[in-house]
């Protein structure tokens, strides 16, 4: 045996050992499993509890959609599992897992969260809307800033009108009252 086939030789079991090595599993994310199976749960114990309320208009009541998302919550904590197990893990961008979090990034997130809840009385539904997509857009990274405002306000207006006209469901209309 030569140098070159013995270095060869060491190159293809070095392959063989790191292919047959079991990737390495990130347990932690199984906490977010049972979050999400704790969460379907409650949310099919708590559709369980709703009553038999039915109108000539709505024949099945309210039960099956969140029966239904709670056993959808419930299948994807499982599959979420799976792949947990198997040794599947999110991947960063740019490939690179470096362990840093974009704290800023969560908290301007943050920030256009409890903005939206403290406007939404005072400026509706649709205003405060459209500045929580369109801020959303922003801080996960668009810069066509007109695109992503005219997109938000859109959103924010369908959604206002599917809960008002699909689910009889108002929103508030704050300084819009009246124009809505």
């Amino acid at each position: 045996m030569t140098v070159s086939e013995n270095g060869a030789a060491e190159a293809t079991e070095a392959t063989l050992a790191e292919a047959d090595a079991a990737p390495k599993r990130d347990l932690a994310q199984l906490w977010v499993c049972g979050f999400l199976a704790l969460l379907g749960v409650l949310v099919i114990v708590d559709a369980s509890r709703l009553g038999g309320f039915t109108a000539s208009n709505d024949p099945i009541g309210p039960k099956p959609v969140p029966i239904i998302l709670g056993v959808l919550l419930l299948v994807l904590a499982a599959f979420y599992a799976l792949n947990v197990l198997r040794g599947g893990r999110g991947e960063a961008e740019n490939g690179e897992d470096d362990g840093n979090f974009d704290w800023v990034t969560l908290g301007l997130l943050c920030a256009v969260f409890i903005a939206n809840a403290l406007l939404i009385d005072w400026l509706g539904w649709v205003i405060s809307g459209a500045l929580l997509f369109w801020g959303s857009a922003v801080v996960l990274g668009s810069r066509r800033y007109l695109v992503a405002l005219a997109a938000a306000v859109a959103l924010s207006l369908a959604t206002f009108y599917g809960f008002a006209i699909g689910l009889g469901v108002g929103l508030p209309a704050g300084v819009l009252q009246g124009i809505l």
